[in-house]
């Protein structure tokens, strides 16, 4: 009997031999009139059915089988602590101090990675189930989902208060909550498989799940300073804030995102000429640029259908996220324009496929972004960039699949 991995491989060969021969023409000119899932599958598909015959031999992994030491909580309680923070070289047992932009190598991070692994093989899983309609993909994808938070042995406490913690300092963080934009694309995948391959109870365990998180997000003290911060925290905050609410049936706070983006973060964030000054100052300015691009985009996206097109939205000065790709994609196109100072680290492993240059391709009527998009790197392997890098599987964002558990 076939199993699902050679069924997957067999028609991973077929696709792949097609979009060969179609490539070129994609890459060559953007058909008019295409839309946005048609295009992704194509570019995609072979990318996403090779990466699904690994994944489906991959068993979830929670948090609770990687103990954290020295945890301020229990088993199931997140834990990480901040990239940037390191001993003080005057004070070597005292509380840490800020590095912006260097990551220390020995801070824990295993929660982190665990749940980067799930962000990955997850939604991908549910691609390859839409791509395909083998079961024993969307199978294998629920089984993240009972893992991480239905099964009481194995799920996540739905809050982040001990997410990148100081040494010396806190257990806990508000900018720890950017940890969970990992779970942004996951949200989005469970509204396909939720409503198919989950029972009741479970669709109902689901939903509980993202409505405590999002209540805590709403209403902590680190969640309410994190809405408030004045960069891509906040913009982190927002989409989190707008996916989980679109999983659950939230369109209270689905509007009140709506809001903030018009009348906060884009004109809080973004210059006249379309560029973030607060990341132009950070120490990785060209790839917190790309990131808060992204994100921005990504909620845009996130928020189509309902109410006012995002895309098509600009201040009266013109400052809009069409804006935004337009200042960033020369720099896409070729890293070596440049024209401020490069990124502390990582800067040669950068750019990566960025979603937010597809998307505003689209709404935007660009089809140059979109060319770019398709030759950039769409599986990074550093991992300091796969930490800043939230959504992996574009098909999904461009379908009104949804589910309020």
């Amino acid at each position: 009997m076939l199993t699902a991995v050679d069924t997957i491989s067999r028609r991973h060969f077929c696709l792949a031999a097609c979009a060969a021969l179609s490539y070129s023409a994609f890459a060559r000119a953007f058909p008019e009139g295409v839309d946005g899932y048609t295009l992704v599958a194509h570019v995609d598909q072979a990318r996403i059915l090779n990466s699904t015959t690994r994944y489906l031999k991959i068993a979830p992994r929670t948090i609770t089988s990687f103990p954290a030491p020295h945890s301020p909580g229990g088993l199931h309680d997140f834990v990480s602590e901040a990239d940037y923070f390191w001993p003080n070289p005057a004070n070597p047992d005292g509380p840490y101090i800020n590095c912006d932009g260097q990551s220390n190598p020995n801070n824990f991070s295993a929660h982190r990675k665990a749940m980067i692994a799930l962000s990955v093989q997850m939604p991908c899983l549910t691609a390859a189930w839409l791509l395909t309609h083998d079961h024993e993909c969307g199978e294998q994808a629920a089984e993240h989902l009972r893992a991480w938070f239905i099964d009481p042995v194995t799920r996540m406490t739905p809050n982040l208060e001990y997410a990148q913690g100081v040494h010396g300092v806190s257990t806990g963080s508000p900018f720890g909550i950017i940890d969970t934009l990992h779970l942004v694309e996951v949200a989005r995948a469970s509204s396909f498989i939720a409503p198919t391959i989950l029972t009741t109870e479970e669709k109902g365990s689901l939903g509980t799940w993202f409505r405590e998180y999002l209540h805590w997000m709403k209403t902590s003290e680190k969640g309410i300073a994190e809405r408030k911060a004045s960069n891509n925290h906040a913009v982190c905050w927002a989409l989190q804030a707008a996916e989980f609410a679109r999983l659950i049936g939230d369109v209270e706070t689905r509007a009140e995102v709506r809001r903030e983006y018009k009348e906060v973060l884009l004109p809080d964030q973004m210059a006249n000429d379309g560029c973030f000054p607060k990341e132009l100052a950070r120490t990785k300015p060209y790839s917190y640029s790309i990131f808060n691009f992204d994100v921005m985009a990504m909620l845009c996206q996130s928020l189509l259908g309902e109410g006012e097109d995002l895309f098509a939205f600009s201040l009266p000065d013109g400052r809009g996220i069409c804006k935004g790709a337009e200042f960033l994609f020369p720099y896409l196109r070729d890293k070596r324009a440049w024209p401020y100072k490069k990124d502390i680290e990582h800067f040669d492993s950068l750019p990566v496929r960025s979603p937010g240059l597809l998307f505003s391709g689209l709404a935007c009527h660009r089809d140059e972004f979109i060319q770019v998009w398709q030759k950039l790197n769409p599986d990074p392997t550093d991992p300091e960039i796969i930490r800043n890098y939230p959504i992996r599987q574009p098909l999904l964002w461009f379908s009104a699949a949804g589910t309020h558990s």
